[in-house]
C-alpha cells in the first residue's frame, strides 16, 4: 500500500472501517444481506469486548482473551469459530488499509468441540430390532436384510466393510480386471475378514444368530448380474451399496417401532457398548472395531458408565433420595 493511500485511510474515522469493509463485501463479493448482517454483529461484539473501536490496537493476546471470555459465557465452539473467522477476514482487509504488525486473529483457534458420545441401543432394543418381522415365509430380499442387520450388530462392522464382503475369498484376475477380495465370509470358521481404515485387515467372529441368518440368505442368493462374488446384493442383483443398506435398515427400524433413528453406525456402537459392558475388555473391543488407537475406543467407557449409572439409579435404595 503506498504512503498516500495509507495516510488517507488513517485520516478517516476509525469506526468507519467496519462500514467500509462490509460495503466491499456487499459490492465486490456480493454476499447476501443475511451474511453481511452476521459479519456486522461479529464486529459489534468485538468492539464491545474490547471496549473501544480502535481496531489496530487489538493484539493476539486480546483476541485469545476474548475467545476465552466467550467460551466461559457459554458460547459453543462452533459459534466462536464462526466469530473468529469473521474477525480474521476483517483484519486481513484492514491490513491492506493501514499498517499492522500482523493479523491479531491469525493462529487463534476456537475451543475444541466436546466429543459427542455415540448413540447406542439398549440390549433389549437391539434384540427387539433383530427379531422384528422374522415370522412367516420371508422373501429373498428380506433374508438378505436380516443377514446384513444381524452381521452389523454381531460383528460391529462399518457399513462400507459390510457392503464390500464377498461370499468367499477370490483371487485377483488381471485378465478381467477383477481385484482380489478385500473382505469375505468364512462361515465354516464362523468369522468374517474385512479391510478397514488405512487398509488394515482384521478377522471378526460372527455370532450364532448371524451365522443362521447368513446361511438362510446364501441358500436363496441369486447369481450376481455383474458376475461378482458379492455377499449382499441389491434389488438389481448387483453388489449392494452402503446407501442402500442405510435405507433398508432405517425402514426396518421404523417398522419395528424403534424409539430412535437407527443407522448402521448405531449398530456398530451398540455392538461395542454391549461387548464392553459384558467383558470390560477395552483392548478386545479396540481390535474388534479395528481402531488404530485405543483413544478412539475409550469413548465407549463413557457409554459403559452411563449404563452403570442407569442401573444404579434404578436399583440403589438411596439413589433417588433428594
Amino acid at each position: 500500500m503506498d504512503t498516500a493511500a495509507q495516510m488517507q485511510s488513517q485520516s478517516q474515522p476509525r469506526n468507519d472501517w467496519p462500514a467500509r469493509y462490509l460495503g466491499e463485501l456487499a459490492t465486490q463479493r456480493q454476499l447476501s444481506p443475511h451474511t453481511i448482517a452476521a459479519y456486522r454483529r461479529d464486529l459489534q461484539e468485538l468492539a464491545q469486548l474490547a471496549g473501544h473501536e480502535n481496531w489496530p490496537l487489538l493484539t493476539h493476546h486480546d483476541i485469545r482473551r476474548f475467545t476465552a471470555k466467550l467460551h466461559a459465557g457459554g458460547q459453543s465452539p462452533r459459534s466462536i469459530a464462526r466469530r473468529l473467522s469473521g474477525w480474521r477476514g476483517f483484519y486481513a482487509w484492514l491490513s491492506r488499509q493501514v499498517e499492522l504488525p500482523g493479523n491479531p486473529v491469525e493462529g487463534v483457534r476456537a475451543p475444541r468441540r466436546p466429543k459427542t458420545l455415540p448413540k447406542a441401543l439398549s440390549v433389549d432394543d437391539a434384540v427387539r430390532l433383530m427379531e422384528a418381522n422374522t415370522h412367516g415365509h420371508p422373501e429373498p430380499g428380506e433374508l438378505c436384510d436380516r443377514a446384513m442387520f444381524e452381521l452389523l450388530y454381531s460383528s460391529g462392522l462399518r457399513v462400507s466393510e459390510l457392503a464390500g464382503l464377498d461370499m468367499v475369498y477370490t483371487e485377483g484376475d488381471s485378465a478381467t480386471g477383477r481385484a482380489a477380495s478385500l473382505g469375505w465370509l468364512d462361515l465354516q470358521a464362523g468369522d468374517v475378514v474385512v479391510t478397514g481404515k488405512g487398509g488394515k485387515m482384521r478377522r471378526v467372529p460372527v455370532g450364532a444368530p448371524a451365522r443362521t441368518a447368513l446361511a438362510a440368505w446364501l441358500a436363496v442368493r441369486p447369481a450376481a448380474r455383474d458376475g461378482s462374488a458379492a455377499l449382499f446384493l441389491s434389488a438389481r442383483e448387483v453388489r449392494i451399496t452402503p446407501r442402500v443398506v442405510q435405507h433398508r435398515l432405517k425402514q426396518h427400524a421404523l417398522r419395528a417401532g424403534m424409539p430412535v433413528h437407527v443407522h448402521p453406525h448405531v449398530l456398530r456402537h451398540s455392538f461395542a457398548s454391549h461387548v464392553l459392558q459384558s467383558s470390560g475388555d477395552l483392548r478386545a473391543v479396540q481390535e474388534l472395531l479395528g481402531h488404530a488407537s485405543i483413544t478412539s475406543t475409550q469413548v465407549y467407557t463413557a457409554l459403559d458408565f452411563q449404563h452403570l449409572a442407569a442401573v444404579y439409579d434404578r436399583a440403589h435404595p438411596r439413589a433417588k433420595a433428594k
